[in-house]
């Protein structure tokens, strides 16, 4: 992997990371996702499974040269990335204050 990509990865990495955090340990989420996140220590644990899964991907394209390994090496990764939005997504409450109105 070359630095030009490595490096954005990292760092985002990071930043979900110490966003992450802010939410487990504070409560506290940025301020375009407040009106959406209902359960903020359950998103921040989502997020720092994505940062788990992005930082593992990056270290098993850079130390592995094997394609088939670091293909293998990166499913737990691409596992981990889809867990973590999930329960991302699972955190967010409905949005809106939708009525029913009773009509189909």
């Amino acid at each position: 992997m070359d630095l030009y990509l490595a490096i954005p990865l990292v760092l985002l990495a990071l930043l979900v990371a110490a966003s992450g955090v802010a939410a487990v340990t504070r409560g506290w989420v940025l301020p375009w996702n407040r009106h959406r996140v209902r359960r903020v220590r359950r998103y921040g644990w989502g997020q720092l499974m994505v940062a788990v899964a992005v930082g593992w991907q990056a270290v098993f394209w850079w130390v592995i040269s094997d394609p088939i390994v670091r293909s293998w090496a990166a499913l737990p990764g691409g596992g981990l990335l889809v867990a973590g939005l999930l329960v991302m997504a699972e955190s967010q409450g409905a949005g809106g204050s939708r009525q029913d109105t009773g009509t189909l």
